[in-house]
């Protein structure tokens, strides 16, 4: 006579496969190939202000840690009960300043999930479909650039400045006022052409009172 508990374990049981050594390192050598196409994509299209090589040590090793949990979680289900709540406890600190850097991080554990559950060539095309879109995405951004440029200058020279800047295109995104000297922090935009035109941060410096002129490429890293 066939009992609840029976058809619970076959339907709940059922479905769990047993690991092997073979198919571990299978699924460990697929998840180091797609962590390394991860690595090289990351590596060569950082556009921050300083590659952090660490991070993206980090970023191989989350694949290949994702992928040993879910092998070992997939063929034993009271471990997998365990281990949800084991890590349920944990709280990780760590502040990821670039939206970029969080995305990274979940196709990481994306190919670490999908090669430790076995699903190979789904991971390896995954991996390849994203970093095709990725590249193309980053190749294809506008030619306009975005700048931020600085200017530090003493009452006196107030006149000379906003003669000079007044020809410009900006927007003022912050004003500070010190006692006797004013900075100033604009938002400007140079066409690809239009680049190396920057001879106008070498008079306004020149202008007498001026104590420094700085034009920084803008890329959502810097606070000003």
């Amino acid at each position: 006579m066939t009992t609840f508990s029976d058809i619970f374990k076959k339907s709940f049981l059922g479905g769990v496969e047993i690991l092997t050594l073979e198919g571990f390192v299978v699924s460990m050598l697929a998840a180091f190939v797609c962590g390394m196409i991860i690595f090289a994509v990351y590596r060569k299209y950082y556009s921050g202000v300083v590659y952090n090589n660490n991070f993206n040590i980090l970023l191989v090793m989350t694949s290949l840690v994702t992928c040993f949990i879910v092998s070992v979680i997939s063929s034993n289900v009271v471990l997998s009960l365990g281990m949800v709540g084991a890590l349920s406890i944990v709280r990780y600190r760590t502040a990821v300043k670039d939206p970029l850097d969080l995305g990274f991080l979940f196709w990481t554990i994306a190919v670490g999930v999908t090669c430790g559950a076995g699903l190979y060539m789904i991971s390896l095309t995954g991996t390849v479909f994203i970093a095709v879109i990725f590249v193309r995405l980053v190749k294809s951004k506008s030619k306009r650039h975005q700048y931020l440029f600085v200017i530090k200058y003493l009452d006196k020279a107030a006149g000379e400045v906003e003669k000079e800047m007044k020809s410009r295109k900006k927007r003022l995104k912050n004003k500070t006022v010190v006692k006797d000297y004013t900075e100033l922090t604009y938002e400007m935009h140079f066409d690809e052409e239009d680049e190396e035109d920057t001879s106008f941060v070498n008079v306004l410096s020149g202008i007498d009172g001026v104590k420094s002129a700085v034009l920084i490429e803008f890329s959502g890293d810097y606070i000003v």
